[in-house]
């Protein structure tokens, strides 16, 4: 099969595979991107609200899901936020601290994207765009691709073309299909950091409260996170909604705790002693907007609505302050891969060497980002772990 040369192939035009590929054009390899959609980056220019949440202050290992939680350490020991941050300030990209250590541009996550096309051209890697990808074979010692511009030939192929999350971004299964083609297992997938929707009568709840945000514990399975919730039409969304979707499975309630910092029926009893006469709405109102204390008082105490808190049993608040503090709430779903940020799952680690990302049954073979099975919480992490296992891939490639 006739077709160009290069010592490495990178399928995928992404965060992933831009690292890779200069980290590889960097020790003198060729390296040949070939990206399905109009240009390179897309989402790294959509996330963190176009400001790119590039890495976080605090990365370990526990910051990730996979089948195998020990699979990320190598890669990120190899490649730390620390070597991130020093790049994007040898480029003096102005950057910011927001809560829990993530790292956002100032100005643009164009900014991020500009940096990566800058080392991918002082590293002379070929990029290709609006490159479709028919077909791959092995051949003996390398790899044919046969695309709609051509086909080229390999000695190393990464695999960077990420999940399953926002097809308008030109997400597809591609690399899954190939994963399978060499006879790698895949992990069932399914969508991850991904608002909840509902079709009880907490959907019209959530309706009324859209754009409503409040400072919550949410619980699942053991797992906790402390971040504010946000109610949408569809659901309940914000940074805590999307760290919990990840660890939740359809059919499973989930824990609000609505006032984490506080000993409500401690509070409400207090409430009772020097305000008696006032109505529990009104003393909630310091705590929650006006708008949800109503719907608070419609779920929780709407027997005891026009009641003076000297009025209502200590019974009836115990039981109010259970609700408030694990308020159980069932999502239908969620909005799926549609508005993900990750996909869940993916390709099983077991087949792939930890250090170098190269598959263990087949040479010359590697996985990075996404396609794999790792997924960062929010926050910076998905991102560390394409700089992490494209610098490893890249390093061997």
């Amino acid at each position: 099969m006739s077709g160009k040369s290069y010592d490495v192939i990178v399928l995928g035009g992404g965060a992933a595979g831009l690292f890779c590929a200069f980290i590889a054009g960097q020790r003198g390899r060729s390296v040949l991107v070939l990206e399905g959609s109009n240009k390179v980056g897309k989402k790294i220019l959509m996330s963190g609200g176009g400001r790119c949440n590039f890495t976080n202050l605090d990365i370990q290992p526990e910051n990730y899901l996979s089948a195998n939680p020990h699979f990320v350490k190598s890669a990120l020991n190899g490649y730390t936020q620390w070597q991130f941050i020093e790049m994007v300030e040898r480029y003096q990209i102005p950057y910011h601290e927001k809560s829990h250590g993530e790292l956002f541009c100032d100005d643009s996550a164009k900014d991020i994207l500009k940096m990566l096309v800058a080392e991918c051209d002082l590293a002379k890697v070929a990029i290709k765009a609006k490159c479709t990808i028919n077909k791959i074979v092995a051949e003996e010692g390398a790899y044919y691709v046969k695309t709609s511009q051509g086909g080229f030939r390999s000695r190393s192929l990464v695999i960077a073309t990420g999940g399953l999350s926002i097809p308008t971004m030109g997400a597809s299964g591609f690399g899954y299909e190939v994963a399978e083609q060499f006879g790698l297992g895949i992990l069932p997938r399914r969508a991850g950091l991904v608002p909840f929707m509902f079709t009880d009568k907490l959907k019209e709840i959530c309706e009324r409260l859209s754009g409503v945000s409040v400072d919550v514990v949410m619980s699942v399975n053991g797992i906790s996170f402390r971040e504010n919730l946000l109610f949408s039409h569809r659901g309940i969304s914000g940074p805590v909604a999307l760290q919990i979707s990840s660890y939740w499975l359809p059919g499973q309630s989930v824990d609000v705790n609505l006032l984490p910092d506080t000993d409500i029926i401690g509070m409400l009893l207090d409430f009772k002693e020097k305000k008696g006469r006032s109505l529990l709405r009104n003393l909630l109102a310091q705590h929650f907007s006006r708008g949800l204390v109503l719907e608070l008082q419609e779920l929780f105490w709407a027997n005891y609505m026009d009641y003076a808190i000297a009025e209502i049993p200590d019974a009836a608040l115990a039981d109010i302050a259970s609700n408030l503090s694990c308020w159980q709430i069932k999502p239908s779903g969620t909005e799926g891969y549609r508005t993900a940020e990750v996909t869940l799952c993916g390709v099983d680690t077991i087949h792939l060497s930890s250090k170098t990302m190269e598959c263990k049954t087949q040479s010359g073979l590697f996985f990075i980002g996404e396609v794999m099975d790792v997924t960062g919480h929010l926050g910076g992490y998905n991102f560390q772990w394409a700089w992490a296992s494209g610098y490893a891939a890249g390093s061997y490639a």
